[in-house]
C-alpha cells in the first residue's frame, strides 16, 4: 500500500498544491484493514469542492482487487 501511495502521489500532488484555499492535505493507509484515507483542510466549501473536480482524484485506480462483495442470494 505504501508503494501504491508513493506512485499515486506523483499524479495527485501537483494538482493539490496549486488549489486555492487548501492549506493542508493529509493521506495515509491502514495496512491492517487495507484502506486508504485522506483529510483536507479547506478555507471554505468552494475550496473543498475543488477536490471533486481534480482529475487524478476521480479517475479509476487500476490496482488488483483484494476482495469483492457479491449479492446475497435468498435461497
Amino acid at each position: 500500500m505504501r508503494q501504491m501511495m508513493i506512485e499515486d502521489d506523483k499524479g495527485i500532488r501537483p494538482g493539490i498544491e496549486t488549489m486555492r484555499g487548501l492549506p493542508a492535505f493529509y493521506d495515509g493507509a491502514v495496512v491492517t484493514t487495507s484502506s486508504l484515507t485522506n483529510v483536507s483542510l479547506c478555507v471554505d466549501l468552494d475550496a473543498a469542492k475543488q477536490l471533486d473536480r481534480l482529475q487524478p482524484m476521480i479517475e479509476p485506480i487500476n490496482y488488483t482487487t483484494l476482495w469483492q462483495l457479491q449479492p446475497v442470494s435468498n435461497s
